[in-house]
């Protein structure tokens, strides 16, 4: 069977937790670049829309179907390749996980992904960004004090940790206050020294520019 092909961009947040996920589980795979910014955006070329309508990535080819949305590619990988697992085998434990991806998933990422900063304009982009981000690690702040460990949830490796990480990413790109978020910032330095965050990236992209790495 032919190799996944993920389409990806370097800085995306959301393709950056799937590239973690493959490389916990050890899955080989292709990539294919699509630019959010250059010429007006490689998502709304009409080869890219006739595969994610949504003009988003990441999206992914993986045994003979495409799927779209990271938190959905996530939940597919688990089900179809249970080495590594990365959710608890508890109910419960499953249940957290699944609250702090959506903290992040729908109550953070969305109201400062791209195409709402574009909408927003140059001028107030930094600040809109900086607010909302702050907002949403309120919350999760307070839901990490319950629920983590070494990790998001408990000790072990989630898919809440593949979507920590990039989130921090964006807050320090915002120049968020993280000294209010100790929780946070203890659990991000702990996973960000792991290989497979390594490998993820975006400095370790091959679409990452020169001057970003």
């Amino acid at each position: 069977m032919a190799k996944p092909v993920l389409y990806s961009y370097f800085r995306s947040s959301c393709s950056w937790r799937v590239r973690i996920a493959l490389a916990i589980k050890g899955i080989d795979y292709d990539q294919k670049h699509v630019h959010l910014v250059r010429d007006g955006g490689d998502q709304h070329k009409d080869d890219y829309v006739s595969l994610n309508p949504q003009r988003q990535v990441p999206s992914i080819e993986i045994d003979g179907v495409s799927l779209c949305q990271s938190v959905a590619i996530l939940e597919y990988l688990e089900e179809t390749r249970p080495q590594a697992p990365l959710l608890p085998k508890d109910a419960v434990g499953r249940a957290q996980v699944r609250h702090v991806v959506e903290c992040i998933n729908s109550g953070i990422q969305p109201i400062q992904n791209l195409a709402v900063l574009q909408y927003v304009g140059n001028e107030k982009k930094a600040e809109w960004g900086r607010h909302w981000i702050t907002q949403g690690f309120v919350a999760l702040e307070a839901l990490m004090k319950k629920y983590s460990g070494k990790c998001c949830v408990g000790d072990s490796v989630t898919l809440a940790d593949l979507c920590l990480v990039p989130q921090v990413y964006n807050a320090n790109r915002f120049k968020v206050d993280m000294e209010a978020f100790p929780t946070i910032q203890r659990v991000h330095s702990a996973l960000e020294t792991e290989e497979a965050f390594i490998a993820a990236h975006p400095k370790n992209q091959p679409d990452c520019p020169e001057d970003l790495r």
